[in-house]
This record gives C-alpha cells, structure tokens and sequence, in this order.
C-alpha cells in the first residue's frame, strides 16, 4: 500500500502515526501514576487526560490531512502545470501537422498545374489509321475468275459513301483552346507531319477534316475536344492525327 503513496502523504501519516504514539504513552505514563490515589481528584484528573487525549488525536487528524494537502499542492501544481503543457504542445503538434499537410496540397496542386501547362504548350496529340475505302467491283456480284480474264473493274468511292473517323483529345475541363492542328498523309508516307497540315473543311487527296471541331461537357475535372475525319481513297489507307493546344 505504501509503495501506491506519495512521499508527501506518507510523511503525513508518520508525523501523525508520530504524534498520537506519544499522546498515548504520555496519557498511559499520567494514567498508571494515578492508579494508586484514590478520591474524586484522581477520577477528575484522569478524566480531563482523556479529553486532552482525545483532542491531541483529533488535533492530529485535522494537522495530518492539513499537512498532507499543503505538501501535495505542489505536486498537483505541477501535474496540472505539465498537464496544460502537453495539451498545447499536442494542439502545436496538430496545428503544424494541418500547415505541413496545407503546404504539400498546395504545392501538389502548383506542381499538377505546371506539368498540365506544358502539355498544354506543346499539345494533346491523337491519332488513328483510316483504311482505304473499299465498294463492290463494277458489273455482277463477285465470283471465280477465269485464267486469263481481266479483273473486274472496281468502283471508285464517294465523299458521301465514306465511314467519317472521329478523334477526340482530352483537356482539363477549365483549359481554354489555343490551336486545333489537323494533319492527314498516306500510311507509307515518310512525309513530315508539318508537310501534311490540312485546314478545317479543305478537301485533298480524297479526304476532308470536318469544318469545325466539337467539344464534350466537362466530367470528371476533364473535358474531350473531337474532330472528324472522313476518307475515300480506295487505294491507300491515311493516317491522321489531331494536335490540340490549351492554356490554363
């Protein structure tokens, strides 16, 4: 039990323990002197040594309980001196962690930006292969060949027959569109890209970009910028590709 006390308290209760032991053995020493007179002056006076005595005790309690609040104050004091110190130093802790976490959103969020600005700089590019339109050869359905006849002569295709493509290019959904570059070439060409620009609408080499791009609503933080491309060459297949530039 002692080892659960204070040292404060548990010097209390020696001091007190203390005091009433000497009370006792001073009332026992008064008590066994006055055993052998007799009369009413012994009986009073052993009487009044159990008033006294019971005072000193009671006196003692009420000086140990006093002494052992006044030496525990301040040992509370400082328990509650440290308690209020860890309090601001976990509400420090937590205000810092809170700007550390606020600091690296923000530089995350200037980070994504600036990488998203160089894309957008140097463009969103997509592109696709277009086979070579094919129709059903000129004359009757087609069937075997004889050895030595000609082949069947073949329909050329239409603007109207053609299967139009269309290439759509994601940017963020609050960018604003600079430059929506165009460019179409034959797939065994070694042409560079700036050699095969079309402009919107312009018709060569029996393919045409349509007149003007289109744009999907914005989902997700993104939005799709889509150009059509349509292709009847029945000879060679095209590639064609779509550079979108933006600025954030």
């Amino acid at each position: 039990m002692f080892t659960q006390m204070s040292d404060p308290v548990l010097a209390a209760i020696i001091a007190g323990t203390a005091t009433l032991s000497a009370s006792f053995l001073q009332l026992r020493s008064a008590a066994l002197r006055d055993a052998g007179k007799p009369g009413a002056a012994a009986r009073r006076k052993s009487r009044l040594q159990r008033i006294v005595f019971f005072v000193i005790v009671g006196g003692s309690v009420v000086s140990g309980f006093a002494l052992s609040q006044w030496l525990t104050q301040g040992e509370r004091t400082e328990r509650g001196a440290l308690a209020k110190e860890l309090q601001a130093r976990i509400a420090e802790i937590s205000h810092t962690a809170s700007e550390l976490e606020a600091t690296r959103a923000a530089e995350r969020s200037e980070i994504e930006t600036g990488v998203l600005r160089r894309i957008g700089s140097d463009g969103v590019s997509v592109a696709a292969t277009v086979p070579a339109c094919r129709t059903a050869p000129l004359g009757n359905a087609p069937g075997p060949t004889s050895p030595g006849a000609a082949p069947a002569a073949t329909r050329v295709c239409s603007e109207a027959e053609a299967t139009p493509v269309t290439l759509c290019a994601t940017i963020p959904a609050s960018a604003t569109i600079t430059e929506v570059a165009l460019f179409s070439r034959r797939d065994d060409s070694d042409a560079p890209w700036s050699a095969s620009r079309y402009l919107p609408g312009q018709e060569a080499a029996a393919a045409r970009f349509a007149d003007k791009y289109s744009e999907t609503t914005p989902e997700g933080g993104a939005r799709q910028v889509c150009q059509t491309f349509a292709h009847w060459d029945a000879d060679h297949a095209r590639v064609v590709r779509v550079l979108v530039r933006y600025s954030l």
